[in-house]
């Protein structure tokens, strides 16, 4: 048998079929072969933050949609409603329907372009910007849950990080 050098550490040992030599994990465990894979660990941290924020959302009358709408009008200035749906991905119809809700309840304004007839010019309203802050509140409370076994310091990492990725990405803009 090789020696090993001091501080390297051995190869994991590879995947075995069937239940562990200590007997059949709880129903409810995730596979290790999962646990492995840090894309999977984004997607299921990912879902599960989405899905606390979509709960908060909801109580309001909210979706997501909306939060990213006031985001991107606030952030980004007036838009056209179709560069909307450039700038967040979302179809053309779901578009309407959320500008819709929006313009209804106050928080956007929509007006014909006058050169441009068929063109909608979205901008958001100061009820819009005071409902975006609380909205901003209540992702950042669903965040400090989500990320409370980490540190400061570990977050403010996993951050950089992330960004570092989401940069990246294809299509990011």
């Amino acid at each position: 048998m090789a020696s090993e050098e001091p501080g390297s550490t051995a190869p994991a040992p590879a995947a075995t079929a069937g239940p562990s030599p200590a007997g059949p994990s709880p129903a409810g465990a995730t596979p290790p072969t999962l646990l492995d894979l840090s894309t999977y660990l984004l997607s299921r941290t990912g879902k599960a933050a989405r899905s606390r924020l979509a709960d908060r959302l909801a109580r309001r009358g909210l979706r997501l949609w909306d939060m990213a709408v006031l985001a991107a009008l606030a952030d980004f200035g007036p838009h056209a409603q179709r560069d909307l749906v450039r700038r967040l991905g979302v179809d053309a119809s779901d578009m309407a329907k959320v500008a819709d809700q929006l313009a209804l309840a106050g928080y956007v304004e929509r007006v014909r372009d006058a050169a441009d007839r068929r063109r909608l010019s979205v901008t958001v309203t100061e009820a819009g910007r005071a409902l975006l802050a609380e909205l901003r509140a209540e992702a950042l409370a669903v965040q400090d849950e989500v990320l409370a076994p980490l540190s400061g310091t570990e977050q403010r990492v996993l951050h950089e990080l992330l960004a570092r990725i989401h940069a990246e990405l294809p299509g990011t803009p």
